[in-house]
């Protein structure tokens, strides 16, 4: 509640004050270098689909694997 923005954009030179959020923001400048997938949830940029689609699975909270000893998920 500081009004601090220390999260600066290298391309346009907005500021935020979530990390998050400018990395969301830096996919309006288009994808990473060897990162062409981003997560449109938080802009991390992925080299495969597949790397993208791991990755949303964690904002999901889904666990689709299970212990074999215990059976919990992760």
């Amino acid at each position: 509640h500081t009004g601090e923005r220390p999260f600066r954009c290298g391309h346009c030179g907005k500021s935020f004050a979530v990390s998050s959020t400018l990395l969301a923001h830096l996919r309006t400048h288009g994808a990473q270098p060897g990162r062409p997938h981003a997560c449109t949830e938080c802009g991390k940029g992925f080299g495969s689909p597949a790397g993208l689609e791991r990755h949303r699975r964690l904002h999901r909270g889904e666990k689709p694997y299970q212990c074999g000893l215990c059976g919990k998920g992760f």
